[in-house]
């Protein structure tokens, strides 16, 4: 009977060292990467400090943009017709992106190919599409901290000015 105790303590006190293992496992791990989070931290970019830089490439454009307050340039090409979309719209859409130095970094002419939820995408886009209409074209000049941030994104470097032409082709 004295074996069958001493085995079933024996389990236990194995148990608890599993238990203890991973728990601190756990930690060193979540201190490790908070760590090293900080380490490779960024600084966004506010709007306002890249205002000079987007009137400047807007001239150079021949954008004639209107300034939302939250810092994005626009310029509607075509209202379109219809409802607008919404943040929980999926849109359809013909693109084109390019960064300020003339580098086309995206395009799309299948709208079949671009059926996104509006809410996914960056915040740029989330403020400029509602603006147009079904069958509408904009211009949109975005601000890095309503784009991709302090971030680099595939081909497009961080604290990057974003500019897109977009045809809003449908959305449901």
């Amino acid at each position: 009977m004295s074996i069958n105790i001493f085995a079933k303590n024996f389990v236990v006190m194995v148990k608890n060292l599993i238990v203890f293992l991973f728990v601190g496992l756990v930690a060193v791990g979540s201190w490790h990467c908070n760590k090293s989070n900080t380490n490779t931290s960024c600084t966004v970019v506010q709007p306002a400090d890249e205002e000079q830089a987007i009137l400047t490439y807007n001239a150079a454009k021949g954008i004639t943009g209107i300034k939302d307050e939250s810092g994005l340039y626009y310029e509607i090409i075509e209202p379109g017709t219809g409802g607008t979309p919404n943040l929980n719209s999926l849109i359809e859409i013909k693109y084109r992106g390019e960064l300020t130095n003339g580098t086309v970094f995206d395009s799309q002419t299948d709208p079949t190919k671009t059926r996104w939820a509006l809410r996914s995408l960056i915040p740029g886009w989330q403020i400029a599409i509602p603006k147009i209409k079904k069958g509408g074209k904009i211009k949109m000049v975005i601000p890095s901290a309503l784009g991709y941030g302090c971030r680099a994104n595939g081909n497009i470097p961080a604290n990057s000015i974003l500019f897109f032409e977009v045809e809003l082709v449908d959305f449901y």
